[in-house]
Formats: structure tokens, C-alpha cells, sequence
């Protein structure tokens, strides 16, 4: 049998975020739970509820237990009001439980969360299809990467909030950023350009990277190097900017003023409309 290298691997990065979540959590003095933060509106505390939610489906999903199944489900628009309706129901309830509640409940679900992600089979079909990406169907690896960015970037998002040193290190932020770069082909699937066309993307820093998107005969291609050819479009763009331009926490037009770039503009800034998260 051909073993198969798992493309993004994220599984052991899992414990590394949630100690330090535990960390900053027990740190926040009562007034920065209430901080409002970038997720549209939601508080810090918000965004803990919403974080102890993923911990709790997850370990309901190792029980063999999904609740009700979703109704009238038929677009990409139907599944995303479902599933803002299902945080909004999970964070109202949480308002009545305390900080330190939260806390002692990240702390209990943390290890049997990562436990149920490290039993799925990497390469089998994931019951979650990352739908940000186009896909219908997903491998496992690809939804627990998936999971990984959520980890990352609420946590990020209350870093963000009460001023705190960020996990923007290249250890941490480089995984998220390379499963969100997964979203460019499907953000880019309706782009005009010839075949062979090249758009260099990158992001600053050591913390950063850079991919390349390239048009097949009847798709864009997200490819890791280049050899020859010079980019037709090339955007680079800040980390703090790239992680809040995909996850809709700045408008395009923001993140397209912060950053530079070269050659093709309405190639490059098709860029800008990708949205790694539900939304």
C-alpha cells in the first residue's frame, strides 16, 4: 500500500492552542470579557462560548450524536443562516454561565475534543465538507485543518480584543494561512484569464509564505512553486491583514489599500473576495 503524506497537518498544533487559551482566558481580568471584538457582535466571552460549542459538537460527534438534522437545506445561503442561527441559540444560553464556567469547561473538553479528531481517518470522507473551498466532499485531514483555523482564529480574534500578544508565530499562523489559501481556486473560479496565467500570493514576514494560483485549461490551480514563468499578478499583504481579510473581519477595500500590488489588478484583486470561514 502507497502511503500518502497528509498535505496541511495541524493535529498536534490542537493542545499547543489550547493551553494557551487556558492561558490568556485565566489572565483576562472581569471587565475584557466584555470587550466587543471584530466578530461582528460578539463579545469575548461570545466568542469562549462559541469555542466550547466546537469542543462539544465534536465530542457529541465521537458519541455517535449530531441532535437535530438540519431542514430545507439547499443552497450555500441556506447552510449558512442554519449554522448562525445554531451559534446564535449556543451563545445566548451561554450568557448566564460565568467566565470561570467557561474556563473549567474548555479545560474538561479540550483533551477528549482533540482525542475524536486524532480517531478520524485522515483520508476518509469527512461528515463535514469545507464548503468555503468549493468542495461537496472532503477528506478528513482537510475538515480537521478546517477546525484548525476556527481554533486559531477566534482565539486570535480575542487577542485581537484585549491587546494581547498575538499566536501570529510561523509555528502556528503558517497552517491556518496555508488551509485558508485552499479557498483560492474556488474564489477564482469564475476569473477570466488565459491558460498558464500566474498570480503570486504572499504573506509578509517570517511568519508568512507564499503560494501561487494558476489557470489550468478548465480551473485554477493552487501550486506551492513556480519554475520560469514570472507572475502575471503578485499581492503581498501583511499577516494581520491576512487573517482578518479572511475571516471577514476588515472589508476588501481595506486589506486591498494595506497591501501591494504588481501587474494584473483586476487579476490580483479577485483575491481580496475570498471568505475562509462561513459566512
Amino acid at each position: 500500500m502507497i502511503s500518502r503524506d497528509i498535505p496541511i497537518k495541524t493535529l498536534h498544533l490542537f493542545p499547543v492552542l489550547n493551553k494557551l487559551l487556558i492561558e490568556l482566558l485565566t489572565s483576562l481580568e472581569p471587565d475584557e470579557w466584555s470587550k466587543p471584538t471584530i466578530a461582528s457582535m460578539w463579545t469575548v466571552k461570545d466568542i469562549v462560548a462559541h469555542l466550547l460549542d466546537t469542543n462539544m459538537r465534536a465530542i457529541a460527534s465521537a458519541n455517535n450524536y449530531s441532535g437535530k438534522q438540519p431542514q430545507n437545506i439547499h443552497s450555500y445561503t441556506d447552510l449558512v443562516n442554519y449554522l448562525n442561527d445554531l451559534n446564535a441559540v449556543w451563545v445566548n444560553a451561554m450568557d448566564r454561565v460565568s467566565p470561570q464556567q467557561l474556563i473549567g469547561l474548555l479545560e474538561t473538553t479540550g483533551e477528549p475534543y482533540c482525542e475524536y479528531l486524532s480517531s478520524l481517518d485522515p483520508f476518509s470522507a469527512s461528515k463535514y465538507a469545507v464548503s468555503w473551498a468549493g468542495e461537496e466532499q472532503s477528506e478528513n485531514w482537510f475538515h480537521i485543518a478546517r477546525e484548525y483555523t476556527e481554533k486559531w482564529h477566534h482565539q486570535q480574534q480575542i487577542r485581537d480584543a484585549v491587546n494581547k500578544p498575538g499566536i501570529m508565530h510561523k509555528e502556528l499562523f503558517y497552517p491556518c494561512m496555508d488551509t485558508f489559501m485552499r479557498g483560492l481556486p474556488h474564489t477564482y473560479r469564475n476569473a477570466i484569464a488565459d491558460t498558464g496565467a500566474l498570480i503570486e500570493i504572499s504573506i509578509s514576514t517570517e511568519a508568512g509564505g507564499t503560494w501561487y494560483l494558476q489557470k489550468g485549461e478548465s480551473n485554477w490551480l493552487l501550486i506551492k512553486e513556480i519554475s520560469g514563468k514570472s507572475p502575471d499578478a503578485s499581492i503581498t499583504i501583511k499577516p494581520d491583514t491576512a487573517w482578518k481579510l479572511f475571516t471577514k473581519g476588515i472589508r476588501p477595500s481595506i486589506a486591498i489599500a494595506e497591501a501591494t500590488i504588481l501587474g494584473d489588478e483586476v487579476l490580483a484583486k479577485n483575491m481580496f473576495n475570498m471568505i475562509a470561514v462561513m459566512a
